[in-house]
């Protein structure tokens, strides 16, 4: 399975922001954008004028992709499946992103970060429905069950990761019970309710793949 392989960090310097790719390494002062503030590569500073049109577009895209772990084909294709569902394309895409099994599992707080997430699917850790799924970007239905199985309870990771319910809880269309390491994909959610890409313009993805 292709990946991308290279420094995350080096993704959240290009696009300026942090995208939250190493858990709660990127909560803390350790940051590399906390102390590196300009994109890299030769001379950034004479990268930051006044973009086009389409660099904007391209910038939003990458962000929004860069953020859910997705490589092009990846991205494309879901941006392909939005494009075919009834309503409106940016806010099928986000529910789409958000009805894979890595995205939930991390969202339950069974893992700090996508990777994290991604490799508790692929290593066979996770069930859906009592069975046994390892194949990260399966997209749930409502009432889906995700738990983790005997081999993932024994993490010491994911108990760590749990502890977060605790302080922050889990987005409204999840259920979460921590004590069984369990929980229930309630609702598609809503574009206003994924309240942590509130700054993403998914419209500008729609127009960039729509050229």
């Amino acid at each position: 399975m292709a990946r991308y392989t290279g420094p995350v960090c080096r993704l959240c310097r290009t696009e300026q922001r942090k995208l939250f790719l190493k858990g709660n390494r990127c909560k803390s002062d350790k940051c590399p954008i906390n102390r590196k503030a300009l994109p890299p590569g030769k001379a950034p500073k004479s990268r930051q004028g006044k973009q086009s049109e389409y660099a904007v577009q391209l910038r939003e895209k990458q962000r929004l992709k860069r953020t859910y772990g997705l490589l092009e084909t990846q991205f494309r294709n879901t941006f392909e499946k939005a494009l075919r569902m009834p309503g409106k394309t940016g806010e099928n895409l986000f529910a789409l992103l958000e009805r894979r099994l890595d995205t939930v599992v991390l969202r339950l707080r069974f893992s700090v970060s996508r990777a994290q997430a991604r490799q508790l699917v692929l290593h066979g850790h996770v069930s859906v429905n009592g069975k046994r799924v390892n194949v990260p970007s399966f997209i749930l239905k409502q009432g889906d069950r995700v738990e983790l199985l005997a081999s993932g309870k024994k993490l010491t990771l994911v108990k760590d990761a749990l502890q977060e319910v605790g302080r922050a809880g889990v987005m409204p269309w999840l259920e979460v019970d921590p004590d069984k390491m369990s929980g229930r994909f309630a609702s598609i959610p809503h574009r206003q309710d994924i309240t942590d890409m509130a700054d993403i313009r998914e419209q500008l993805v729609v127009e960039l793949y729509s050229k």
